[in-house]
């Protein structure tokens, strides 16, 4: 446990006593406290499915209005839907076992320009996955309240999209924890919800299938079976948001317990099977029930108070069930928070994104992926007025997509990779299954919800693409200017001789702080020796391996990151040696940069009290609010704090020149 430091702020103790105190990356069982056993996956990222029977179901079952007997069609092909893209996100568990789901999917099996477009819809996704199931759990609380309360929604959803970003700073394990009683009520009351609801029904089965046969039959007189089959896959479309959850586990094995494939599998597992029958049993009720839609009420809320209604505390039942349904939905509200910053993190990784979104804060979360997150759901919420049948729509076209490049991407690998995988055929066979399931989903929810909202959501997510690319332009046209940096840089002439000579104390020193062996730290390192003739007589360069989303992943990965680092840190020396000074390196891993290098600096300056501290900035011609939001300001935070503790510090510029 991390010991509480002397001398905090107000607003430091403040920090601490909402989000906690820093985790110590040193600890060597780290990753295991930080990662979840199938049964916590399954609360953490599960529940986004689990909870989207709150309000796809009841999507689906409106739409079909008085033809009430599809329910039966629809629940079957719930659970069959349910069923094929899980058992086809489980195979890309398997073959993509550091997670990332959809974006690292279309990225490795289709192109780069698939992977962009299946991670902003990722992101949108998750996003709404935040704004749907808490606007959804909200009604489902409201609906035992009088209409003149509901005016207070939209206030008491921003509430809850506010506190659960306070306990994603947090940590995922903690939040999940935290919310892990809430998701067990739920499944304790809808098992007695849905057992009773069809058991209590079982003498009636007969009569129902014979009136389902007879509506049936008046259908086809009157409109016709492709009428049917039209008012069908409308309502099998609209009730899409059933299936919004299931692609957050394979995004999520980063956060799981090793084994992580075997994890994931499982928590897959619990999740689709769960969903399924929920879902499915959900349809039978509203069926064999005659749930009638109320205004102000949701139908489960209906469904909850017919069933109960005449029990010894039955509307305390009902009651506890509706609310656990909407406690729930705060649960399923997780994913957006896990996920969603994955996503970022993921895409700046490559240069989609600006690279401090795969930066870990110092609680080892992606504290600017949850607070983007956090402020899209709240935006998204004020749009819509909370409404959750816009917010549906917005939701499901955007799942389908990243659904579909998932489905058309793991069919085309396995075509590809048929000579070396046994049983290919059968894998290919889901995967089509899959890809033309969503793709018909996809097709009908745009075509029938274009108008109505689907146009808002092609909009941000294709202004999201947009802007990845022109984020990715901007680094392209950097890495090449510090490419030629390099080609200049990297074969200095050095001398026979290197010079072994220990460092020595009294000397002037110069601290160099670099990251990793490149065109930047040599660049510092000229610009001392010419700017500074015969003053420095030692050179300690000082690295600090920041911990962020790419590296964190595991302690044979940390050891990596170490490695790597250290080894840069060797060729820095090598080289001022070669070219005649003494030279030596310090290093650390930190999630903070800015703490662990002060912190190192420090350190030195008590061994080599004569030094000065330098450290390289890019700047640009006409630096823009651009250049500062996509390269960090990590220099001029260092020299801040430097400063105040009266160690020099000086900031070496390096030019990037941009081109045309």
């Amino acid at each position: 446990m991390t010991e509480k430091p002397e001398g905090e702020s107000f607003l430091t103790k403040v920090r601490h006593a909402l989000i906690g105190r820093p985790k110590d990356i040193k600890d060597s069982s780290l990753f295991h406290k930080l990662s979840l056993i199938p049964i916590l996956a399954w609360i953490g990222l599960g529940a986004d499915g689990l909870s989207s029977s709150s309000y796809g179901p009841e999507e689906a079952f409106r739409a079909i209005g008085s033809h009430v007997y599809l329910g039966v069609f629809l629940a079957l092909a719930t659970a069959f839907t349910v069923l094929i893209i899980s058992y086809s996100y489980s195979r890309i568990i398997e073959h993509f076992p550091h997670g990332g789901g959809g974006y690292i999917v279309a990225t490795h099996t289709i192109s780069e320009g698939a992977g962009v477009i299946s991670g902003c819809a990722l992101l949108v996704d998750y996003m709404l996955t935040i704004t749907v199931s808490l606007v959804s759990c909200a009604d489902a609380l409201f609906s035992f309240l009088p209409m003149n309360f509901h005016v207070y929604k939209i206030g008491f959803v921003a509430f809850l999209i506010v506190m659960l970003v306070v306990l994603n700073m947090r940590g995922v394990k903690e939040s999940v924890l935290f919310l892990a009683p809430i998701f067990m009520v739920f499944v304790a009351t809808h098992m007695v919800l849905l057992g009773y609801g069809i058991l209590s029904h079982t003498s009636q089965l007969a009569p129902v299938a014979r009136e389902i046969h007879g509506n049936m039959q008046h259908d086809l007189a009157t409109i016709g079976f492709l009428g049917i089959l039209a008012l069908f896959l409308r309502a099998y479309s609209l009730g899409a948001g059933t299936y919004t959850g299931i692609e957050a586990v394979s995004n999520g094995l980063q956060i799981m317990r090793e084994p992580k494939v075997q994890t994931g599998k499982r928590t897959m597992a619990y999740m689709a099977s769960s969903l399924a029958l929920t879902a499915g049993g959900l349809f039978i009720c509203y069926l064999l029930w005659k749930v009638v839609p109320v205004p102000g009420k949701t139908l489960n809320a209906i469904l909850a108070t017919s069933m109960f209604g005449h029990w010894p505390l039955g509307n305390t039942l009902a009651l506890v069930t509706i609310l656990s349904e909407g406690a729930l939905l705060l649960v399923g509200a997780q994913a957006g928070f896990i996920d969603g910053p994955r996503v970022m993190s993921n895409m700046a990784i490559d240069s989609w994104f600006p690279r401090r979104f795969a930066s870990l804060s110092e609680r080892l979360t992606m504290q600017n992926g949850v607070v983007l997150m956090g402020i899209a759901a709240i935006l998204l919420l004020f749009y819509t007025h909370g409404s959750i049948s816009a917010l549906v729509i917005m939701y499901s076209i955007n799942v389908f997509l990243t659904f579909s490049l998932s489905q058309f991407g793991m069919a085309r690998y396995f075509i590809r990779n048929r000579s070396r995988i046994e049983k290919w055929k059968r894998h290919l066979l889901v995967h089509l299954i899959g890809f033309v399931l969503c793709i018909t989903i996809l097709a009908i929810t745009v075509y029938e919800k274009f108008t109505e909202g689907g146009w808002v959501t092609l909009l941000i997510t294709s202004s999201a693409i947009g802007l990845c690319y022109v984020i990715r332009r901007h680094y392209g046209k950097v890495k090449e200017s510090l490419r030629r940096l390099d080609e200049l840089l990297m074969n200095i002439p050095a001398h026979e001789e290197a010079n072994n000579e220990p460092l020595r104390k009294t000397d002037q020193t110069a601290i160099l702080l670099v990251t990793g062996f490149n065109s930047l730290g040599l660049h510092t390192l000229l610009s001392i020796v010419r700017y500074f003739p015969n003053l420095y007589r030692n050179f300690i360069f000082v690295s600090v391996a920041e911990v962020d989303s790419g590296s964190f992943k595991g302690a044979d990965a940390m050891d990596g990151l170490r490695l790597s680092t250290e080894e840069g840190l060797q060729k820095y020396v090598k080289v001022t040696r070669r070219h005649g000074f003494p030279a030596d390196y310090r290093m650390e891993a930190s999630a903070d940069v800015i703490d662990a290098a002060v912190d190192l600096c420090r350190s030195i300056m008590q061994d080599y009290p004569r030094s000065t501290v330098f450290t390289g900035q890019l700047v640009f011609h006409r630096e823009t609010f651009t250049d500062r939001l996509l390269h960090n300001q990590t220099a001029y935070a260092i020299q801040r704090r430097l400063q105040w503790e009266g160690i020099p510090t000086i900031i070496m510029p390096i030019r990037v020149d941009m081109g045309s």
